[in-house]
C-alpha cells in the first residue's frame, strides 16, 4: 500500500492492528513507531514509544534502545540520555531485576559511542556495580570497556580484580548470584584480560585462584563421565551377540544373489540332474544304440537279404541318425547321484543288418 501511493489506506490498517486486533503486542507498536519517522510523523512515532513504555510491555529493553536511538537522530541526546535514566529508575525500584544490569551496559555503551565520554561511560558501569546484584553481562561490559581505551591505557588491575574476585569466589552473600558456568566463563575473560593489559603477578595470582576453583571441579566431572561411558561400553560388551559368522558359501551367495544355491547344505538334500527332454535324448540316442549293438557283425552271412535302405532321409532327421524303420530304443532313465541306485544293463536287441549284398 506504501508502494502504491496509499498512505491514507496504510495508516488506517496500522491503526486498527494497534487498537483492535494485536494492540497486546509490543512489535506491532514498534513497527507503528518506525512506519511514522519513516512518514516524519516523529510525534506519532515518539507517541507509540511511550504507549510501548507505559502500557504495553513497560521496561521493554528494545523498545528503549530503539527510542533512543531515534532521538539521537533526531539531533536530541540529552532526551536520549533521560530516556535510560528514568528506565533505570524504573528498574530500580524492583526487587531482582533482570534488566537492571543490562540497562546499565547498555547505557554506558550508549554514551560512549555517542558522545565520546569515557569518563561519564565508566561512571555509568560503576554505578551499576555498586547499585545491582553482581551479574556477569555487567562486569564483562566493564573489562570490554577498558579494553577498547585507547593509548596509553590507565586501567586499574586491583580494582577490577577485586570486583572479579567477588563474583566468581562462592560466599553466603553471593551464592545464588550466578552458575558455576558463569563464574568459570567470567574467570576465564578475566585472564585474557590480564594476559594482555596486566603484569606478571596480576597474572600469576589469576591463574592460580582459575585452577584452584574450577580446575578440580572439571576434573571430577571429566572423572565421573569417563567412570559413565566405561560402564556403558562394559553393559553393551555383555549383551549377548544375535548374529553369527556367515559361512564361506553363505558370503559367496550373497555377494552373489543369482547363483544357485548349490553348496548350502551339502549332502542334506539331494540333487537331481536336470531332466533330458524327449527332443534331445530323441537326438542322439536312436541313433547312438543303433551303432553300438553292432547288428550287422552278430549276424554276419545271415539274413543279408532282408536288409533295407531308406529311399530318403527327411531333413529334420539328426545328422548321424539311422532312418526311423530301424525301432528307437527308450532313453536311458535318469539316475540320482544322492542316492545312486544301481540300473540294471539294457542290452539293446540286435537288429541282424548286412551292409554288402554279396560275399567277397
Amino acid at each position: 500500500m506504501e508502494a502504491s501511493g496509499s498512505m491514507d489506506l496504510a495508516n488506517n490498517v496500522i491503526a486498527r492492528a494497534t487498537q483492535v486486533f494485536v494492540k497486546r503486542q509490543p512489535e506491532i507498536h514498534l513497527f507503528c513507531a518506525r512506519f511514522k519517522e519513516q512518514a516524519g510523523d516523529i510525534a506519532g512515532a515518539r507517541a507509540a514509544y511511550q504507549l510501548v513504555h507505559t502500557e504495553t510491555s513497560p521496561g521493554l529493553l528494545e523498545a528503549i534502545i530503539r527510542h533512543a536511538n531515534m532521538e539521537y537522530r533526531m539531533g536530541k541526546l540529552e532526551d536520549a540520555f533521560s530516556l535510560y535514566e528514568q528506565a533505570i529508575a524504573i528498574e530500580k525500584g524492583k526487587e531482582h531485576s533482570q534488566t537492571l544490569p543490562l540497562l546499565f551496559a547498555q547505557y554506558s555503551r550508549f554514551v560512549y559511542l555517542a558522545s565520546g565520554n569515557a569518563e561519564k561511560a565508566r561512571q555509568i558501569l560503576v554505578e551499576g556495580l555498586e547499585n545491582v546484584l553482581l551479574s556477569k553481562p555487567l562486569l564483562e561490559a566493564l573489562l570490554h570497556f577498558e579494553a577498547i581505551q585507547p593509548l596509553p591505557k590507565r586501567v586499574d588491575i586491583d580494582f577490577l580484580e577485586s570486583w572479579v574476585v567477588k563474583f566468581i569466589m562462592p560466599n553466603s552473600e553471593s551464592a545464588g548470584v550466578a552458575s558455576a558456568t558463569e563464574r568459570e566463563e567470567l574467570s576465564s575473560i578475566f585472564l585474557e584480560f590480564l594476559n594482555l593489559f596486566g603484569d606478571v603477578q596480576s597474572i600469576k595470582r589469576a591463574e592460580d585462584r582459575h585452577a584452584k576453583l574450577f580446575l578440580p571441579h572439571r576434573s571430577m566431572s571429566e572423572l565421573k563421565k569417563r567412570h559413565a561411558e566405561d560402564f556403558l561400553a562394559s553393559d553393551k560388551t555383555k549383551v549377548p551377540r544375535t548374529y553369527s559368522v556367515q559361512s564361506p558359501a553363505q558370503s559367496v551367495i550373497g555377494a552373489y544373489p543369482n547363483a544357485q544355491n548349490q553348496w548350502t547344505n551339502y549332502g542334506v538334500q539331494p540333487q537331481t540332474w536336470p531332466a533330458v527332454t524327449q527332443a534331445q535324448g530323441q537326438q542322439w540316442t536312436a541313433g547312438y544304440t543303433q551303432q553300438a549293438s553292432y547288428g550287422a557283425y552278430a549276424g554276419y552271412g545271415g539274413n543279408y537279404a532282408n536288409s533295407q535302405f531308406p529311399t530318403s532321409v527327411p531333413q529334420s532327421t539328426a545328422y548321424g541318425a539311422y532312418p526311423s524303420a530301424y525301432p528307437a530304443q527308450p532313453a536311458v532313465p535318469q539316475q540320482n547321484y544322492a542316492q545312486p541306485i544301481a540300473a540294471p544293463a539294457q542290452q539293446p536287441a540286435a537288429v541282424p543288418q548286412a551292409y554288402y549284398g554279396s560275399y567277397y
